[in-house]
């Protein structure tokens, strides 16, 4: 899908920045010494640390992911929402009051405070840079993601644009700037996505007619290629409809066959070859690979909607369109892309037989709130899938189609890939679901930048105060993302290459200003999560690492002054990171950043905390192995394996990809058993 710049969009989006970069240095001049740069001075008041939690909290992953993956999936994108909720009760009842008593500046000083070791200072230390630089991932994937529609420009310079100006918020004054930009940004995407939910239910499940000017008009089909197809028996429902030339970057043309089924009244798109052809026998169904001369190019319902078949081969890749035929482009030369792809989103009413049979049209419910979840789930929705296929010599391809469910279905889970065999008696897809939604429970109370917004305030009671205003915000903004993700599905308006543009392209339907609006603030919060990752980071370098793990003598202002260049490598690092993960969703990479912290960090908070034979040495074991092990699972994962290192899915090493649900007990057990052994020993001495 392409996407043009919009001058009020760029003015309004640099107003933005300008402003968050004026805040923080007018802010760095108030800033003195380490307690300033790393917990400001202790002194932020508990309501607006509140607010603060809630916009470091609601990263891109909560605004950009949850609603793209609701939008294209439904209640599916929406467990997130409820996992992520869910977490922050472990935090209030478990976590909120100790943090605030047992640390200073970070993380690692809540873990050694009843121990005061180097071993403990590195580990927690290290684990904090794992955690935050994971995390770092999906902010900026999203930012990205953003930039691409708001300015016109390409992705990697999104990324590069967010991490060079998070680095200037950091640098310039720590923890003060980055409370009051998380306060600020946090206010904002609440007060914008109240007023886009409201938009939403003004105008209801009315769906824009979808853009088929950019569709192609069928030719009369050949009498040669209707005998082709009464010729191979699977054949035998399809009725064809019509045909048209298209070509590709490495073919000079070739002939799309277009049909209908006798029975299900499904359209579908094949390329008739002269011999046998490998072809996919159903995509998004079986998925195996038959003997067959058709391949089809799968189309759902009586429209025929634009997609495109990307092949990468060892010599390059092998692009298709098969909605827009050259001879329809602009520019002929111009290769045919995903990008050609138009905007989709349509909702269907069912039928109804008295206005069918001329009467009174039943009462549309869905401009409020109750009734357009009731609406909705008397529908259907049509929704863009891909479908890739992997052939032994390594060949890849990929084919957008567009499928139809019913409300119904969309509000139920198991929509996605991923979760799909929570319908199924598959028990390891099961399995996958239940430890995403653990890793969600659990990570909260563990993420490292969330740990140390507890030091902001003065004591353990505003400590508490701070965590109930942000569990309110936080849960009003999740049920928001519910009415969002689901307008921006009937919208018209999504781009079904990027679920991540979901929430901005929806504004965007309601006009340039509102998109504007919504853009620079997902941006902004974008930039409120990555300060307080690098922030974390930061500390985490020069606090922990160096100046107790290492023993390096520091004075406050040399600490401050190691901090700030950690976080300007750490930003680099992200930015790299960012632009080599392009494309995946971000709140599925948000689920890795969870599991990683739940079992690295949890299991040592948690023992600290309510057990008293808990040993240094237990404390090193468990976020260490916890660490490494959930490390080592994503890395060997099957998505990791496809999306990331472009190998085979098949050959991974996990049999699945979530890895909490096998290393938070891990964590727990190793930390368990190794402070009975080490305990045992120091009793013997």
């Amino acid at each position: 899908m392409q996407h043009e710049a919009s001058l009020t969009a760029v003015l309004i989006f640099a107003a933005f920045v300008a402003g968050t970069l004026v805040l923080s240095w007018w802010l760095g001049r108030r800033t003195k010494g380490a307690a300033g740069y790393f917990a400001a001075h202790g002194q932020i008041p508990w309501f607006v640390n509140g607010v603060a939690f809630a916009g470091d909290y609601l990263s891109a992953a909560s605004f950009l992911g949850i609603c793209g993956m609701i939008a294209f999936y439904g209640y599916d994108g929406f467990l997130y929402s409820i996992g992520f909720l869910a977490g922050w009760v472990v935090a209030l009842f478990v976590i909120a009051e100790p943090m605030k008593r047992m640390g200073k500046f970070t993380f690692a000083d809540a873990l050694d405070a009843k121990f005061n070791s180097k071993g403990i200072k590195i580990a927690a230390g290290l684990s904090t840079l794992a955690v935050s630089i994971f995390y770092l991932i999906p902010q900026m994937v999203g930012a990205g993601a953003l930039v691409t529609p708001l300015l016109g420009l390409p992705h990697w310079v999104g990324v590069t644009l967010v991490g060079g100006v998070v680095i200037a918020i950091v640098t310039t004054a720590g923890m003060v700037s980055t409370t009051w930009v998380q306060f600020i940004k946090g206010g904002l995407l609440v007060v914008f996505s109240t007023i886009l939910v409201g938009l939403v239910l003004w105008r209801g499940l009315e769906s824009p007619d979808p853009q088929f000017d950019t569709l192609f008009t069928l030719e009369t089909p050949s009498q040669d290629a209707a005998e082709a197809l009464r010729q191979v028996p699977e054949l035998a429902n399809e009725r064809l409809i019509g045909q048209k030339r298209v070509k590709s970057n490495v073919s000079e043309g070739e002939t799309l066959f277009v049909t209908r089924n006798a029975n299900s009244g499904r359209v579908s798109g094949w390329r008739l070859f002269d011999t046998s052809y490998f072809a996919v026998d159903g995509l998004g169904e079986s998925g195996e690979w038959s003997q067959a001369e058709w391949s089809q190019a799968e189309r759902k319902q009586s429209m025929i909607v634009q997609a495109a078949a990307i092949t990468t081969t060892p010599v390059g890749e092998v692009q298709y369109s098969i909605g827009r035929s050259d001879d329809e482009r602009a520019d002929p030369e111009d290769e045919a892309t995903a990008a050609d792809l138009p905007p989709f989103g349509v909702f269907q009413r069912p039928i109804d037989a008295t206005a069918f049979a001329g009467g009174p049209a039943p009462a549309d419910e869905s401009h409020d709130p109750i009734g357009f979840l009731k609406q909705f789930g008397g529908g259907s929705a049509s929704l863009p899938r891909t479908t890739e296929f992997i052939e032994d010599d390594g060949t890849r391809t990929i084919v957008f189609q567009f499928d139809t469910k019913s409300g119904a279905d969309l509000l139920t889970p198991g929509n996605h890939p991923k979760f799909a065999d929570i319908k199924s008696d598959e028990l390891l897809g099961k399995i996958n679901f239940l430890s995403l939604m653990l890793a969600l429970f659990c990570g909260t109370a563990s993420l490292p930048h969330i740990l140390i917004r507890y030091y902001t305030v003065k004591d353990a009671a505003a400590a508490r105060k701070s965590t109930i205003v942000g569990i309110m915000v936080i849960g009003f903004f999740y049920v928001l993302t519910l009415y969002i993700g689901l307008g921006a599905m009937t919208s018209g308006a999504l781009d079904p290459t990027d679920s991540n543009m979901a929430a901005p392209l929806l504004a965007r339907s309601f006009g340039e200003w509102l998109f504007a609006c919504i853009s620079a603030v997902a941006f902004t919060t974008v930039l409120g999560t990555v300060s307080g990752l690098i922030l974390a980071s930061a500390g985490a370098v020069s606090h922990d690492l160096m100046t107790h793990g290492l023993g390096i003598e520091m004075d406050e202002a040399k600490q401050v002054r190691v901090a700030k260049i950690a976080s300007v490598v750490v930003g680099v690092i992200a930015i790299g990171l960012g632009i080599a993960f392009q494309g995946m969703n971000v709140s599925y990479l948000v689920g890795w950043a969870f599991s990683v912290a739940a079992s690295a960090n949890l299991p040592a908070l948690v023992c600290i905390l309510f057990w008293k034979g808990t040993t240094k040495q237990g404390v090193i074991a468990g976020v260490t192995i916890g660490m490494i092990s959930s490390l080592a699972w994503i890395l060997l994962s099957s998505d990791t394996y496809g999306e990331v290192y472009g190998l085979n899915p098949a050959d991974a090493l996990t049999p699945f990809t979530q890895p909490g649900i096998v290393t938070i007990p891990l964590g727990f057990a190793s930390l368990v058993l190794v402070s009975l052994l080490t305990k045992k020993r120091s009793l013997a001495h």
